[in-house]
């Protein structure tokens, strides 16, 4: 029977479950270490959170097409697969959840940040007091992730990206910096308008699948995709939205490669994944580009190619179209 997705901030048997698997997550160790991933540094035991840290880390810096730049489109963003790729990893984490919880029927909540964004952003919202996700600060002190150097059970960041993009080993608490990305006179939040817009969007012309994205299929092309992502519409003086918006004004651990780290991570791509479920009962389930466009310029992203993870279940776009027989969400927006 299919699960149910449901706010984490109108839930507390979600939000409680959440907060605490993540915990679990955090302390137990996996059966792969730093070396398995060519990590510098000791050789010690990755904890299943983190390997959640490493894989999108990983993904981040894996060219598509081969050979490519990663920072114009890799294995996860700034073309088509982003959703279904992070559809993926967050049902990867879901059944892990359920298995460090002894829960079958656990579902992943979402955050529902244009609700946020709808009342100018509070840094005080409720998602971000202490009994709910913490606060901000460098680095976090209070909320369920609040770092202790004492306590070696405590949240703490174990690795990021450097410089250069690669992967660190690191110990340290962990990061957020609400607004400060921004150009100022915009540290805000996206609003309900703007996901309306998204989900509105319907190129005139060209096949149905163009409504999921258009060639060249890259962070500049039209289509829903890269409005959820968040490339698109760029203007002076907002040229970002959606998922994109998230991240940065989160700030912190949430803006490079490994931004896994702030378990609002998965809150907000749980959200980018219901709008996108939204969009799929308007308009169809679609997706572009279909096994007909050429391995050497879109391997990984065509709608049969394998999603490839490091933590055992995986799927191609085709596979993770039509999800309601694993999870629904209680509101679609």
């Amino acid at each position: 029977m299919a699960v149910v997705r449901k706010n984490f901030v109108t839930d507390q048997t979600s939000r409680d479950d959440y907060v605490r698997g993540v915990g679990l997550l955090k302390r137990e160790e996996s059966q792969f270490s730093t070396a398995d991933f060519n990590i510098p540094g000791p050789t010690v035991p990755v904890h299943t959170y983190d390997l959640f840290v490493i894989w999108h880390g990983l993904t981040m810096m894996t060219p598509v097409p081969p050979g490519g730049n990663p920072l114009v489109r890799n294995a996860a963003h700034r073309g088509p697969v982003f959703l279904p790729w992070h559809r993926v990893m967050l049902a990867v984490l879901e059944a892990n959840l359920q298995r460090v919880l002894g829960k079958a029927g656990f579902a992943l909540p979402y955050w529902d940040w244009a609700a946020d964004g709808d009342l100018g952003s509070p840094a005080g919202a409720t998602i971000w007091t202490p009994g709910y996700m913490g606060g901000q600060g460098t680095p976090v002190a209070d909320g369920p992730f609040a770092f202790d150097p004492a306590d070696p059970d405590s949240f703490r960041v174990r690795f990021e990206s450097d410089l250069n993009g690669m992967l660190v080993q690191t110990e340290r608490g962990l990061n957020r910096d609400f607004g400060r990305a921004f150009p100022a006179g915009w540290p805000t939040l996206p609003t309900s308008a703007e996901v309306k817009n998204a989900l509105a969007f319907t190129p005139v012309g060209g096949s149905p699948a163009d409504r999921y994205d258009t060639l060249p299929f890259n962070a500049s092309s039209e289509g829903f995709r890269n409005r959820v992502e968040g490339f698109v519409p760029r203007t002076p003086t907002q040229p970002v939205h959606l998922h994109n918006q998230v991240h940065l004004w989160v700030g912190g651990d949430m803006t490079p490669a490994t931004s896994p780290n702030d378990p609002v991570f998965f809150l907000n791509h749980c959200n980018e994944d219901r709008i996108w479920e939204g969009w799929m009962n308007r308009y169809g389930r679609l997706y572009a580009p279909d096994m007909t466009a050429p391995a050497a310029t879109f391997k990984g992203e065509r709608i049969d190619d394998p999603i490839v993870s490091p933590l055992g279940p995986t799927g191609t776009p085709r596979s993770v179209l039509d999800i309601s027989a694993i999870y629904t969400y209680d509101v679609l927006p």
